[in-house]
């Protein structure tokens, strides 16, 4: 599906989450297929995505979401080599220097993270029709700027709405800046007060179940919960 003319809505969803979301996963940052870096300029961190089908989510639409991560520094890879990096890919190599010139000049913070640190992050779940991918996949991007790669971390993720389908482009500059407003649109939607009590969830710190519920958001109780573990 080629993308729409028009402008793009600025804020994506109602004021408080709706249901399927909150949507939990959590899963070590693997190699994935090395575009969004060196291609693109808009790095990105690939989980696996067995995690979907653990919480009955296996059929959510591929689209572009928004929500909050944590990371465990503590369990990143202390060194960068083709056996310290699980891959999505049957691609072995190294992994080279992430790169995010693309979005180098929108707004991010730069401060040094820390383990209780939450990002604001936008990701695609689904099969990237302009590289036309044969597998689905779940590629995140973190609204940081980041001093080094992170791969092996085990990351955390609270997914709270849906931005838009995928599509496919007649350019890759197209498709950057599609993302380039994806994370503009991203940015606004968290900035509710609805969306941001969810930084404060358990699961964002390793935590099995959220302390934030349904009901305190003015919604009924129970979360979906999907936990990606090898």
């Amino acid at each position: 599906m080629g993308r729409p003319d028009g402008p793009r809505d600025p804020i994506a969803g109602p004021d408080t989450p709706q249901p399927p979301f909150p949507l939990k996963l959590r899963g070590p940052v693997i190699k994935g297929f090395g575009r969004g870096s060196k291609e693109l300029g808009i790095p990105t961190a690939n989980i696996p995505l067995s995690g979907l089908s653990i919480g009955g989510n296996d059929s959510l639409d591929s689209g572009i979401y928004y929500g909050w991560c944590t990371l465990n520094h503590s369990t990143i890879a202390t060194q960068t080599s083709a056996s310290s990096v699980p891959s999505a890919t049957s691609d072995t190599s190294i992994p080279t220097q992430s790169s995010n010139h693309a979005v180098a000049d929108l707004d991010y913070s730069s401060a040094s993270p820390t383990s209780n640190t939450v990002y604001p992050t936008v990701l695609s779940i689904g099969y990237n029709p302009y590289y036309k991918n044969e597998k689905r996949s779940i590629e995140i991007h973190i609204l940081h700027n980041f001093d080094q790669d992170f791969y092996g971390a085990e990351l955390s993720l609270m997914i709270l709405g849906f931005i838009r389908p995928e599509y496919d482009y007649v350019s890759k500059e197209a498709l950057v800046e599609d993302i380039r407003e994806d994370i503009r649109v991203a940015q606004r939607s968290l900035a509710r007060e609805k969306y941001e009590m969810w930084k404060e969830d358990e699961w964002l710190r390793g935590g099995e179940a959220g302390n934030v519920r349904w009901d305190q958001a003015g919604q009924k109780d129970g979360v979906a919960v999907s936990q990606m573990m090898n």
